[in-house]
């Protein structure tokens, strides 16, 4: 019993090495193949380089676009989160009135801030400064309303949330008219909305440019080693064996091509911050156009890295299975 158990022992500690030694193996197998198709790449840089910079460019271009809706949209946020209304009150309204309704609206949850323009305040300023005051003088009342700038709170500022607000304040006895300048927002979120769409469709065709220039690469490649890959079959080479090395392939292709894709980005972006950041001098702002971050970044290199896994995969698929087939 002794002798047969120890016989199962050593059995059974022969198997788990022997799925050890399989396991460490096949990661080894791996790696040598991968510094084998990099070797094969370097071997042939220029073609290799260009097919790399086409995978890296056609990625730039989307890259770009989207950098650009994105400092759009968060300069479209900006103006939108300084979206005020103005309640011009009636002018029948005493000055205790007004300044009841000033209190009341001030303690609004909706709202953030009121500020209050005197009409008497407002008229003045506007004869000083339209250069018509000797013309004024003679009115024999105020044309002006008291007027109410209602800033909402952070909650209220977006487009529909601050309409709601608009119209709730419309209802109130003492206003006479509200506005809120919004229209030209909505035309920019639609203009926005288009841009995106487009984006999304030119991504999705230059994406699938990439696929089909790395598959056509890798096919050029398998039929250029076609004689090697008969006799390695021959030998009882595994088909994932024989793929392996083309994978490889397509994965170097989309690493080095994310790495070109994030230096255009970037070379893009500084070319174009020196004309964004001179405009907005003109209009006394203090945006700045941001590029991509390190988490879209990664995005772009994931992207990159799938497009030339995926490109290779078709083409390995289909013509490694040829080569058997004859």
């Amino acid at each position: 019993m002794s002798l047969l158990f120890r016989s199962r022992q050593q059995g059974a500690s022969q198997v788990n090495i022997s799925k050890l030694q399989r396991f460490v193996m096949f990661w080894v197998h791996n790696v040598q193949q991968a510094l084998a198709s990099l070797g094969e790449l370097l071997r042939y840089p220029l073609a290799s380089m260009m097919t790399m910079a086409v995978l890296g460019l056609s990625l730039t271009l989307p890259a770009t676009l989207y950098v650009v809706v994105k400092n759009t949209e968060s300069l479209g946020a900006d103006w939108q989160n300084a979206a005020e209304i103005t309640l011009f009150l009636r002018k029948d309204l005493t000055q205790q009135e007004v300044d009841t309704v000033h209190k009341r609206l001030s303690l609004s949850s909706a709202i953030e801030s009121v500020r209050w323009i005197d009409k008497q305040q407002a008229l003045s300023e506007f004869k000083e400064q339209s250069g018509f005051g000797d013309a004024l003088a003679a009115l024999q009342q105020n044309p002006l309303p008291d007027v109410l700038i209602v800033t909402p709170v952070a909650a209220q500022r977006s487009a529909a949330t601050a309409r709601q607000l608009l119209s709730q304040l419309q209802q109130e006895r003492e206003v006479a008219e509200a506005r809120l300048d919004l229209d030209w927002l909505t035309r920019l979120e639609a203009i926005l909305a288009v841009i995106r769409h487009g984006l999304s469709a030119l991504a999705l065709l230059l994406c699938v440019a990439v696929v089909l220039i790395v598959g056509n690469t890798i096919r050029l490649n398998i039929n250029s080693k076609r004689d090697e890959i008969m006799v390695m079959k021959l030998v009882g080479a595994t088909d994932a064996y024989i793929q392996r090395p083309f994978l490889y392939t397509g994965i170097w292709y989309g690493l080095v091509g994310g790495v070109i894709a994030w230096v255009a980005t970037a070379l893009i972006i500084w070319w174009i911050s020196g004309t964004v950041a001179h405009v907005s001098e003109l209009y006394q702002s203090q945006f700045r156009i941001e590029g991509l971050n390190f988490s879209e970044m990664m995005v772009l290199w994931l992207v990159a890295i799938g497009l030339g896994l995926l490109g290779s995969y078709l083409a390995v698929r289909k013509h490694v299975r040829t080569i058997e087939m004859t």
